[in-house]
């Protein structure tokens, strides 16, 4: 079995809601715990104008907070977080292992360009890439917020033996539910279990969603985080992610003829 822990975290409280975090990881005996889209500043994609000096800002932020990482006590920790790559900007998803540190990963590619999530204007998109990640006896797939609606890349997930993917987001409220039927479809397609982390809190005048949550295979809903309990682990069996795979819709054939 495996303990994982699905969270929602307010950027505003970071401080008090990191020791809160570590509590819980550490009580739970947390393996694998998801933080948030670029969780460790405040949404800054809520304005649509890109302000370079506050993008330097938020690098800065996340790579203090990324040393922070062993603190948890968790084996794996996973998120994104905004990246300068010579004279381009990015929002990268990073896997943490108490064995060999950061390794930086899925680089996301679907970018939105709307209301309170003018993403396109503050960072470039990234090449069509979503590889599995193996990584202590996992395989891993990244959906980055938007990508989870790009269903193909669930399907091929699911036939290179994925077991999790990863969505971290910031959506707002009142999607919650529309957001929780993508990560539940995206479950079933792959035959994985889906794990979400979102932003909590305000972003401007948009207030943020919260509600992680956790879908098996078959898109049941297991957990859900909220502003009582922002912090959840739930013991998942990897066996039922393979298991999956030679079961409906999974197995047939998609092959062109």
């Amino acid at each position: 079995m495996l303990r994982v822990t699905i969270t929602q975290i307010d950027a505003a409280q970071l401080p008090r809601q990191w020791q809160s975090l570590r509590e819980h990881v550490q009580r739970e005996a947390s393996q694998l715990v998801l933080l948030p889209e670029m969780g460790f500043s405040p949404w800054f994609c809520a304005s649509p104008a890109l302000d370079l000096a506050r993008w330097r800002r938020a690098v800065a932020q996340h790579e203090r907070w990324l040393e922070r990482l062993p603190e948890l006590g968790a084996d794996i920790v996973a998120g994104t977080a905004p990246r300068s790559i010579g004279q381009r900007r990015y929002n990268v998803a990073y896997l943490w292992t108490a064995a060999g540190g950061i390794q930086w990963q899925h680089r996301k590619t679907y970018l939105p360009k709307d209301e309170g999530f003018w993403e396109s204007n503050w960072y470039h998109r990234a090449p069509v890439e979503f590889e599995p990640l193996h990584i202590a006896g996992l395989c891993i797939g990244f959906m980055i917020c938007t990508e989870i609606w790009f269903m193909q890349h669930a399907r091929s997930y699911g036939k290179a033996g994925v077991q999790l993917l990863l969505n971290p987001r910031s959506t707002p409220l009142g999607t919650n539910s529309k957001w929780r039927a993508g990560g539940r479809t995206a479950a079933v397609i792959a035959g994985a279990y889906c794990l979400s982390a979102n932003h909590a809190g305000q972003a401007g005048d948009m207030r943020l969603g919260g509600d992680g949550w956790l879908c098996d295979p078959e898109g049941v809903v297991l957990a859900r985080t909220d502003a009582a309990a922002p912090f959840l682990t739930v013991a998942l069996d990897p066996a039922r992610a393979e298991e999956a795979k030679s079961t409906y819709p999974r197995y047939v054939d998609d092959s062109p003829l």
